[in-house]
C-alpha cells in the first residue's frame, strides 16, 4: 500500500483517538522501513544485519463464544526484512479493538493476529499467545556481560556522535557490552522511550568509554525504537568495523505494549526473550 512520506500525516500518534472496541484490521499504521534506512544508506534488498522485532503485548482481550472475557498475554516477530514496520500507538489500537470481538477459541485469535500483522509488515509475522489461565510465567534478568554504566565518563553530547565510536590497540576479542542509559524520544509525539541495550560483537577491543559516551548521544534524537537499534548497528559497523556484530535493545513499554529490535550480521543467534527489570 502506498504511504505517506511524514509518518505524522495520517498517524495515530500525538492526536485525540476514540478507543473502538470492534475488531478493527484498518487501525493498523504501517510506516515504511525505507524512509529511515534511505538516511543509513541502506537498501531493504541489501541489507547489512538480520534481525527481528520482537513486541510483548500485556493487555491482550477477548469474548469467548458466550461472551465472557478472555485474558492473555502475546508476543509478536516482526522479521527485520519486512519492507514495513507498524506504529506502536495503532498497535495498541488495534489489539483494543479485540476487547468486545467474540472468537471461537484461542487458535482462531492467533490466526487474525498472524493474518492482519503479516498483511499490514509486508513478511509472514509469527504470533505466540498465552491465556492467563494457563499460568505463564515471566523471565528478568540481566544480560551475560560487561555493564558500562559505572564508567566515570563526561557527556556533552545529546544527539548521535559516532564520532565518539573508536577501535583500541590489542587483539581481537569477543565481548558483550550492555548499558541501561538508552534513551531516545518518539519521532511524531517526542515523548521518551527508555532502553536497555546490548552490543555483541568480534573484533578489534571497541573503546568502551566512547561506546557508552556515543549511546548517551541519542538522549535528544527523534527516532522510532526499531530505526535506534538499526542506527547504532551501522554506526558500529562503519566505525569499528567488527567481524560480527548484534545489536539489541529493549525497551519500556508504553500502552501495554514493549518493543524489542534486534539486528545481527548473522554470527549471533536472537537472544531469548528475558524482560529488562524496567519492563
Amino acid at each position: 500500500m502506498s504511504q505517506p512520506t511524514d509518518p505524522s500525516i495520517l498517524s495515530p500518534l500525538g492526536k485525540p483517538t476514540e478507543y473502538r472496541a470492534d475488531y478493527a484490521p484498518e487501525l493498523l499504521y504501517p510506516i515504511p522501513r525505507q524512509l529511515k534506512r534511505d538516511e543509513l544508506g541502506i537498501r531493504n534488498d541489501q541489507l547489512p544485519f538480520v534481525g527481528e522485532d520482537l513486541w510483548n503485548a500485556y493487555e491482550l482481550s477477548w469474548l469467548n463464544p458466550r461472551g465472557k472475557p478472555v485474558v492473555a498475554v502475546a508476543s509478536f516477530r516482526v522479521p527485520a526484512d519486512s519492507p514495513m514496520l507498524i506504529e506502536s500507538k495503532s498497535f495498541k489500537l488495534y489489539l483494543n479493538s479485540f476487547n468486545q470481538t467474540v472468537f471461537a477459541d484461542l487458535a482462531a485469535v492467533e490466526a487474525c493476529l498472524i493474518r492482519d500483522l503479516s498483511s499490514a509488515a509486508g513478511a509472514p509475522v509469527a504470533v505466540d499467545i498465552a491465556d492467563l489461565r494457563g499460568r505463564p510465567q515471566a523471565r528478568i534478568g540481566s544480560p551475560a556481560g560487561i555493564l558500562l554504566d559505572d564508567l566515570d565518563i563526561d557527556c556533552d553530547c545529546y544527539q548521535p556522535s559516532p564520532q565518539l565510536l573508536r577501535t583500541l590497540p590489542g587483539s581481537p576479542v569477543e565481548e558483550t557490552l550492555y548499558s541501561h542509559l538508552l534513551k531516545s524520544n518518539c519521532l511524531v509525539t517526542g515523548q521518551p522511550d527508555w532502553a536497555m541495550v546490548v552490543v555483541r560483537y568480534r573484533g578489534q577491543p571497541i573503546d568502551r568509554a566512547g561506546l557508552l559516551r556515543y549511546l548517551v548521544s541519542f538522549r535528544n534524537h527523534n527516532e522510532f525504537h526499531e530505526q535506534c537499534v538499526e542506527r547504532i548497528f551501522c554506526d558500529i559497523q562503519r566505525a569499528c568495523a567488527p567481524v560480527a556484530l548484534a545489536v539489541h535493545a529493549r525497551y519500556t513499554r508504553r500502552g501495554g505494549l514493549d518493543i524489542n529490535p534486534f539486528r545481527s550480521t548473522g554470527d549471533f543467534a536472537p537472544p531469548d526473550n528475558t524482560r529488562e527489570i524496567r519492563q
